[in-house]
């Protein structure tokens, strides 16, 4: 019987490229709160798989939408601005 453990470096070789790059890493520190906003709005979601949905329940879920949404403009506005800078700033 042959162990996983003797066969991983055929499985999975070790590369250096299997880190992210310090560019990825400021890509995902940008979206980080729209990530942590869908991340919300899913626990919400899942929460509420298994009974009746109530009034506050709604709330709940309109509030983790909101967030959402407002994580997404807010990340549009940065990258806007940060493509398209003011004219003589």
């Amino acid at each position: 019987m042959e162990f996983i453990a003797a066969l991983q470096s055929r499985v999975t070789p070790w590369s250096d490229g299997l880190e992210p790059s310090d560019e990825e890493l400021d890509a995902i520190e940008v979206e980080m709160p729209v990530i942590s906003a869908e991340v919300e709005l899913l626990d919400v979601q899942i929460a509420l798989l298994d009974r009746p949905v109530s009034e506050l329940d709604e709330r709940r879920i309109r509030r983790a939408r909101r967030r959402l949404l407002a994580a997404h403009r807010a990340l549009a506005a940065k990258t806007a601005t940060a493509s398209h800078p003011e004219v003589g700033a």
